[in-house]
């Protein structure tokens, strides 16, 4: 949609400025502190960096592979079937965005850890105990959370080939394999390269999956590694070190992507079915409905299981400190989801205020923060704020602002076209008349905008619901969010009460991201 920038007004300066002025400081003043750090940035990386820079790019590459292999048939049998609840699996892969990566590594280790049901089925067939840790469990994580994402972006392009093509191969004659030559080879080379990087940049940032299920010698992410170098060695030399080593790589994974192109320009269109005359049944009805099978049965019972588990625990009496764990867990989404929304909104009217060309960079400094670890971010404030104050007092506040932070991305993307759309079709009326500042933004921009405000809202509380990254590096003891309480008790083996402690936070990150999603909707409404 085109975007008309009007005049930069002295409110939208001021408050997209300083924002904006924010977002280039967390994202890069905390990596020159590190670089200048003790001459962090000129010493030379030892060989347990290697091998954890080593074991990134390893573990990054293969959970992107097999998740893009693992989907593409997966969305494919999708896009050209029709059944009764195609809908709900379809709303149902846009969960691993809002589901905590702590609860689906329960729900993994329920299945196939050494106690789970993969390890007792296959003990009783006289076969060995599985073992997830290290490497195959991080894959395995990697890969539960990643193949619905990437079966959603190519659904997205599958539904934006125009349904006139399909008609036209049927009645020209063409067969499955030249459909799929002649349409769907095109569609996945626009689309995979970018949910490869998606996915490859994903996994080199994740920190939870590798803190539960590796952490080895031998499967010590660059993350991991600075979690460690500073919770346990107290090494700042070596964190920083690290630090730059993942910025430059996410930097660079990010930029690749975005060059490479957005998946939402293949269009909308999710959840319509389009009638495939190249796959009618047959052998093809069943390929399609084994791979949905058999991909249901890999995503599913781990979340049964949280399910399950986690009621009769919480039935039969709650844990002691899981009531303050979650209200803590709760002010912190709340505080991170109010914080993200104006910042968002602040730097949305910057963007579509400013020409085309200045908002594309000033856009581009937002997406900032997805080449930012939050360990970054976290290690450097760490480092400014020790001389100041004790930065374990503050974790709280740390967190909720790098968990804002860290939502900005999403939020840009989900609000930008939406403030250009209404810009551009009353900007110029807003502006012969005379509105401008705060009442242009509840009159004219506001009821536009609010459904994706509400999303990027509810989407902001979810993700700080359940982070379990900065608040392990700075909570003091007695300070706990859910997903750092829910993980000290795996730690302690108390698997039944962790099971309590998942579905609670499961419930509560779809209720909060719920309630400013449905907030925001019924605002459009009105």
């Amino acid at each position: 949609m085109a975007r008309r920038a009007g005049a930069l007004s002295a409110s939208t300066l001021l408050t997209g400025g300083p924002v904006l002025a924010l977002v280039l400081a967390l994202g890069l003043v905390p990596v020159i502190v590190l670089a200048g750090l003790d001459g962090a940035g000129t010493q030379a990386l030892g060989p347990a960096d290697w091998a954890a820079i080593r074991f990134t790019l390893v573990q990054a590459t293969l959970s992107a592979a097999i998740s893009c292999a693992l989907a593409v048939p997966f969305a494919r049998a999708l896009a050209r079937r029709s059944f009764p609840g195609r809908r709900a699996i379809v709303a149902l892969l846009g969960a691993p965005f809002l589901l905590p990566v702590i609860v689906a590594i329960l729900g993994l280790l329920a299945v196939w850890g050494r106690a789970g049901a993969a390890s007792d089925l296959s003990r009783a067939f006289g076969g060995p105990v599985l073992s997830i840790y290290g490497l195959p469990g991080v894959l395995l994580a990697h890969v539960f959370f990643n193949v619905p994402l990437v079966t959603r972006l190519l659904l997205q392009g599958w539904q934006a080939i125009p349904a006139e093509r399909f008609r036209l191969a049927a009645q020209l004659g063409m067969g499955p394999g030249a459909v799929f030559r002649l349409l769907e080879v095109p569609l996945l080379r626009a689309v995979l390269p970018g949910a490869f990087l998606l996915v490859f940049l994903l996994c080199m940032t994740s920190f939870a999956v590798a803190l539960a299920l590796g952490g080895g010698p031998r499967a010590t992410t660059i993350e991991l590694a600075i979690y460690q170098a500073l919770r346990f060695d107290f090494d700042l030399g070596r964190a920083a070190r690290l630090a730059l080593v993942q910025f430059a790589l996410c930097g660079a994974v990010a930029g690749l992507a975005l060059w490479l192109g957005r998946p939402g320009a293949f269009g909308r269109g999710m959840g319509r079915f389009r009638r495939r005359w190249d796959a009618p049944g047959g052998a093809v009805r069943v390929w399609d409905g084994t791979v949905i099978l058999l991909l249901l049965g890999f995503l599913l019972p781990p979340m049964g299981f949280v399910l399950g588990r986690g009621a009769a625990a919480l039935v039969s009496g709650p844990p002691s400190g899981l009531w303050e764990a979650t209200g803590t867990s709760l002010a912190l989404a709340i505080c991170s989801a109010i914080g993200a929304t104006l910042a968002v909104l602040a730097l949305a009217g910057l963007i579509t205020a400013l020409p085309r060309g200045r908002g594309a960079v000033v856009e581009g400094i937002g997406l900032l923060m997805l080449a930012a670890s939050p360990f970054v971010i976290g290690t450097g404030l760490f480092v400014l704020l020790r001389p100041v104050i004790d930065p374990f007092a503050w974790a709280l506040v740390i967190t909720g602002v790098i968990n804002a932070a860290m939502s900005l991305p999403f939020g840009l993307r989900a609000l930008v076209p939406a403030m250009a759309a209404a810009r551009g079709e009353y900007g110029r009326l807003a502006d012969n008349l005379g509105i401008t500042g705060l009442a242009r933004l509840r009159l004219v921009t506001l009821p536009l905008i609010r459904g994706p405000l509400g999303f990027s809202a509810g989407l902001a509380a979810a993700l700080s619901m359940g982070d379990l990254g900065v608040i392990t590096l700075f909570a003091p003891p007695g300070v706990e969010t859910l997903p750092l309480y829910m993980y000290r008790l795996m730690g302690a083996y108390r698997m039944d009460d962790a099971a309590g402690a998942a579905l609670l936070l499961l419930v509560l990150s779809l209720a909060v991201f719920w309630v400013f999603d449905q907030g925001g909707r019924d605002g459009s409404a009105a």
